[in-house]
């Protein structure tokens, strides 16, 4: 470990520290401030920005730390940031070196998204870090491999990988195997991964033996290929450097910022075929192999033009609003009092309970009905990570109790606005190419894995429990909504 942090850059140890301060950590000197007061008698703590200290000072503070489970943290931090520096130099060195599987790497990384979703918690227990050895052989390995996983969700409202597909370039099975979470399952969402409590009774392996498998499948610097990738290597506590997602590699023309494609629309542009039907779950298998498909193409093809990806007007699963954070003791039905101007909606019975509270939909003819029943409810707003609005309204019962809900858009406004004025005449249906009657959304299951992370959700329960008390003194009071300002984060 000594030799690892006398080896590691300056940049790479900085954010070393900056984890210690985050975490709390306290070496044989305490911690980082309390370092700096006896290593520096002149400047202290008062100079406490990692980035103006010496490299001398860092390695330093480090070395006071003997705890074992901590220098693995150390360990695993420094890694894979000397990873990242190590490609960059070397590309820096050999400009003329990059192979076209390198070229979709090297647009990966550069995909204005990539820092935001490839940042793992790596040095978090149960966490794997893949090593590419030496670079220079690395960099120049040309295989690939394709990775697609179901995810399930848990008691402690986090998702668990339960089926993992591995294809190679020649998109011949190399794993396909089926995971036992170690914590209790709450749903399978077999309706969307296929997978039921049966399927892990029989040949179930670990997490920890996937990890295996893929450290072997991923030697010597092989390229791991997948479709929003990201979610995969979170669920599988994975963190590689060499990756392409399919994703990142194809530009678009009418695509809204920060909006991606759907791997079913990616085949039917790019490959010309439907990778499922409306209503069918996921294939693991076949998932990974489209993700290969997709990038075999575009090293055959090119497809350097902007894609033109065309949709039909939204179906009727997505003209809905989400109604979540509801006491459970409050009967679904009640619910429909939140939208007394409202005829022809539907209040879904298919609730998902999560502690004391529950969430379901509220379902409209349209989508532009939706949207508009959203901006005529009243309450402080908010929202959440993928820009998507919601609001907090109070119901009143038949009983006469008052309780806080939270009201949620299904996408963000920019991807509702941009549906909306796709619309066309039914009478034009007809004359649309094939390729333009797809529809384009978000796959649900891959965003909520982001949305349930323990970070976010703590936060949003604080959010939550500030607007109640915000709620609480609106109804007290009387006051009217449009004074308050409207809550952010």
């Amino acid at each position: 470990m000594d030799k690892i942090i006398a080896d590691a850059d300056k940049q790479v140890l900085v954010e070393v520290v900056r984890l210690v301060q985050k975490r709390g950590l306290k070496g044989a000197k305490g911690g980082w401030k309390e370092f700096l007061d006896s290593y520096d008698k002149k400047l202290g703590s008062g100079l406490s920005d990692p980035a103006k200290r010496s490299l001398d000072t860092l390695v330093a503070f480090l070395h006071t730390f003997t705890q074992e489970e901590v220098l693995e943290i150390f360990d695993k931090m420094i890694k894979r940031h000397m990873d990242h520096i190590a490609i960059s130099r070397y590309f820096k060195d050999n400009p003329d070196g990059e192979s076209p599987q390198q070229r979709l790497v090297r647009l990966t990384i550069e995909h204005p998204q990539y820092m935001q979703n490839y940042s793992f918690p790596s040095q978090n227990e149960e966490w794997v870090m893949v090593p590419l050895g030496e670079i220079s052989k690395a960099m120049k390995s040309t295989n690939m491999i394709a990775v697609d996983c179901e995810m399930v969700l848990c008691e402690d409202d986090t998702e668990a990988v339960v089926k993992v597909c591995v294809v190679d370039h020649n998109l011949e099975v190399k794993l396909d195997k089926f995971v036992k979470p170690n914590k209790a399952i709450v749903d399978y969402r077999k309706e969307i991964t296929g997978v039921s409590a049966e399927d892990l009774e029989g040949d179930a392996c670990s997490l920890a033996d996937i990890q295996k498998s893929l450290k072997k499948l991923l030697k010597h610097g092989t390229i791991l290929v997948g479709h929003s990738l990201y979610n995969d290597l979170r669920a599988l506590k994975i963190d590689y450097p060499r990756v392409i997602d399919t994703g990142c590699i194809f530009k678009f023309m009418n695509l809204p910022i920060g909006f991606s494609p759907s791997l079913i629309s990616l085949c039917k542009s790019v490959l010309g075929f439907d990778l499922r039907k409306d209503g069918e779950p996921h294939n693991c298998l076949h998932d990974a192999q489209a993700a290969m498909k997709l990038v075999l193409a575009k090293l055959k093809y090119g497809f350097d033009d902007p894609i033109i990806l065309a949709v039909k007007t939204m179906p009727e699963s997505q003209a809905k609003l989400l109604l979540h954070r509801v006491p459970v003791d409050v009967p679904y039905q009640e619910l429909l009092n939140l939208f007394p101007g409202e005829h022809n909606i539907d209040i879904q019975a298919d609730l998902r309970v999560k502690g004391q509270s529950y969430s379901t939909h509220v379902v409209f003819k349209d989508l532009e009905t939706a949207n508009k029943a959203f901006e005529e409810i009243q309450g402080p707003e908010i929202k959440d990570t993928f820009g998507r609005r919601q609001k907090l309204v109070i119901l009143k019962t038949s009983t006469g109790r008052t309780s806080t809900v939270c009201i949620r858009k299904m996408m963000s406004d920019d991807v509702i606005n941009w549906n909306l004025s796709k619309k066309r005449p039914a009478q034009d249906s007809t004359d649309e190419p094939s390729q333009q009657k797809m529809c384009l959304q978000p796959c649900d299951h891959v965003q909520e894995i982001d949305r349930l992370k323990q970070e976010l959700q703590k936060r949003e329960d604080e959010i939550f429990s500030l607007q109640k008390t915000v709620a609480a003194l609106m109804e007290e009071h009387k006051f009217e909504t449009e004074s308050l300002l409207p809550l952010r984060w």
